[in-house]
């Protein structure tokens, strides 16, 4: 996939009320390796607050949280998925996204934008944020 601009995105206020409303966050291709963005990005959620549920193929406790391989396995509610994989899997995300019918915001970090998914998953509901890194985003809101 050739890279996007996004179509489909937040405002800054809407960044701000989703980092202030959202508590439960999937993060979905979450490294256990320290030096990752991923890892270091749900390492700092977590210290401020955040619910953090790993998705990841391999790996049983990431962050001293249990791993889950998909967002299907996850058994209870989720408000964000923030997503770290190439733009190419973000529809098929979009669509378990919908299916679950509990996600409320759809999250994909810093150089991640896929506006078929965007889309998909605005028109069902959830609010979208693509290029944009929830950890830049909650500092820059909260200092």
């Amino acid at each position: 996939m050739e890279c996007e601009f996004p179509t489909v995105n937040a405002t800054n206020n809407e960044i701000k009320t989703i980092l202030d409303e959202v508590k439960t966050i999937a993060v979905l291709g979450l490294s256990p390796d320290p030096s990752k963005d991923s890892y270091r990005v749900a390492e700092y959620l977590q210290s401020v607050g955040y619910t953090i549920i790993p998705v990841y193929p391999q790996e049983e406790i990431i962050l001293g949280e249990k791993v889950y391989r998909s967002l299907t396995e996850i058994p209870f509610p989720i408000d964000m998925v923030n997503i770290f994989r190439k733009p190419d899997a973000l529809e098929a995300i979009a669509d378990v996204c919908i299916a679950r019918n509990d996600i409320k915001v759809f999250w994909a970090q810093k150089g991640i934008v896929n506006n078929k998914a965007a889309e998909r998953a605005s028109s069902a509901g959830m609010k979208v944020v693509q290029n944009h890194c929830s950890m830049v985003e909650h500092r820059r809101i909260h200092g």
